[in-house]
Parts: C-alpha cells; structure tokens; sequence
C-alpha cells in the first residue's frame, strides 16, 4: 500500500546510521540505505520537519545484558564507532541528536520528550537494522500513539528474512509503508 498522508508535525528518525554500523554484513549494500537516508534528512530539513539522528554507543560495561540463547558478536568499539555516517549531513543547530544504549530509542532516552514538545504526531522511520533497532524503535512509537510511515527502501537487516518479515508482517499493523520517493513526494503536498 502507498503512503496516504503524512501529519503535518511529522519528524524523521533515523536509526543507527553510523560508522559501526553501516560496515556490518547486511543483505543489502548499505551505501544505497545510507544514501537515501541522507536523501529523507535533506528534505525533511528543507520542509522544516524535524530530523532525529539516532545512533548507539555500545559499551559493554553500560549495556542491559539479559540472559538470551543468542549472544551478540563480540564488538571492540573503535574511537569512531558511535559516529554519524558523513551522507546524513548531520546539521548540529537543527537536528535531534539521540544516543541509545540498547535496541529501541526510546527507552532509557529523551526522544518522547523531543518530539513531543515538537508537537509531532507522526514518525517516518529509516535505518539499520530493520528487524532490531528499527523494529524496537517502532513498536514503542506505536505504544505511544504515534501515526508510524516506514521507508521500506531505506533500511536493511542482517538477515533478509528478518528483513522481509518486519516489512511484511509487522510493519503493516503499525504503520504505512512506502519508498524514500513517495515520502518526499508527501512532504511536498
């Protein structure tokens, strides 16, 4: 299904969109996500919508570590790890900046609070990974009521059928899904 509108005080959130990040074995080539990411920022921007840059500070001895059967993969953060990919032109006077230190940005961030003395009602969602930071980001959006538009082609995932079963099966029950292309087509009208 198309996008059918966006709210007027809609804002991008971008997830995770940064060195560490966009270097990670994804079913997708991450240089064409990155590029549409930045391609949503700069429009959002020129709409004068807000632009929320997420990304995730991963120190072992800061992050939840519940017992689970799957293990994360053992990461040495590098200086850089944390930093922005250089394509979301980054604008340090407008954008949001959040940093996250588990899945979901809300939790344990002041991202409900930023939007919501923005006034924003809805969120356009892009990032990586699809099916975790993404996903966790947008159910807790939901939770809040919030009116939830997917860029399908600005995101990937580590695995494509976590991927595929994001986009396909929960996704739709939260949200609409279009292109990088309608959605700035939306933001025009």
């Amino acid at each position: 299904m198309p996008v059918t509108v966006l709210d007027e005080r809609t804002a991008l959130v971008v997830i995770d969109i940064q060195r560490s990040v966009i270097g990670l074995p994804t079913f997708q080539p991450t240089a064409g996500i990155v590029q549409r990411c930045g391609s949503l920022a700069k429009a959002f921007r020129r709409a004068v919508r807000p632009v929320v840059l997420v990304n995730v500070e991963w120190r072992p001895e800061i992050m939840l570590a519940p017992r689970a059967d799957a293990k994360p993969p053992p990461r040495t953060p590098t200086p850089d790890f944390a930093k922005l990919a250089d394509d979301l032109e980054a604008d340090p006077a407008s954008d949001i900046f959040i940093t996250k230190r588990q899945w979901g940005a809300f939790y344990g961030t002041e991202l409900d609070l930023q939007l919501r003395r923005r006034k924003v009602t809805g969120i356009v969602m892009c990032g990586i990974a699809t099916s975790i930071g993404v996903e966790s980001t947008a159910r807790d959006a939901f939770e809040r009521g919030y009116n939830l538009t997917f860029a399908s082609d600005a995101m990937t995932d580590l695995f494509e059928d976590a991927h595929q079963n994001a986009i396909n099966r929960i996704f739709p029950r939260i949200g609409e899904i279009g292109t990088t292309d309608e959605i700035v087509a939306k933001l025009r009208t």
